[in-house]
């Protein structure tokens, strides 16, 4: 490893599990406040299946666009 430089490439399977893993909590989030909310487990279930799908578009969308954005980035040295 080299010391002098800080930066590292995330690799595609880091970055595949970390957005699995927090999907998974963000769906328990999602079925646990709605279920204590409303005490009906269709409704939350309903709610946290489509929450995660327009939840998930909506991120997709935002990380391509923040990926156009030069403002805050460094080069690499």
């Amino acid at each position: 490893m080299n010391v002098k430089n800080n930066s590292f490439k995330e690799q595609t399977t880091r970055s595949l599990a970390k957005a699995i893993s927090y999907r998974i909590i963000i769906i328990i989030l999602d079925f646990t406040v709605v279920y204590f909310l409303t005490g009906r487990f269709d409704i939350a279930f309903g709610f946290m299946i489509v929450s995660n799908v327009y939840t998930t578009i909506a991120y997709y969308i935002h990380e391509r666009i923040w990926n156009k954005i030069k403002w805050g980035r460094k080069r690499n040295t």
